[in-house]
């Protein structure tokens, strides 16, 4: 990933709302979610979810489909991935156990199917 497409998806995940929407369709996976299900799940107001949700569809950190009279939307894990490998890419410096939090939360995400990490907690 270029420093370019990450200041853009870091730009779109920068916000409560835009960050709460993306957490909800990682954790909802690959089926995805209509609008107004995320709506009701987030308790975003009609206008500010599709600003959000084009502002990470344009950030390329989501994907959308039309089902009927639905708009579903999914995560795409893909970009996800390519940004957090990105900014773990000189991650430790010599030093692993600056880094070993994080590769906990990766075997975790490894051993299940997305929804064992919701709620993430984050500790100091």
């Amino acid at each position: 990933m270029e420093s370019k497409a990450a200041v853009t998806a870091l730009s779109a995940l920068a916000h409560e709302g835009r960050l709460a929407i993306f957490r909800l369709l990682v954790r909802t996976g690959q089926g995805g979610m209509a609008a107004g299900e995320i709506a009701r799940a987030t308790g975003i107001i009609p206008n500010t979810l599709s600003s959000g949700l084009n502002i990470l569809s344009q950030a390329d950190l989501i994907d959308s489909r039309r089902e009927g009279r639905s708009i579903i939307y999914t995560a795409r894990y893909g970009k996800m991935t390519e940004l957090l490998a990105f900014l773990m890419d000189d991650c430790c410096g010599g030093a692993p156990e600056v880094c070993a939090p994080l590769s906990d939360i990766l075997a975790r995400a490894a051993e299940c199917d997305g929804t064992c990490l919701a709620p993430l907690e984050t500790t100091p």
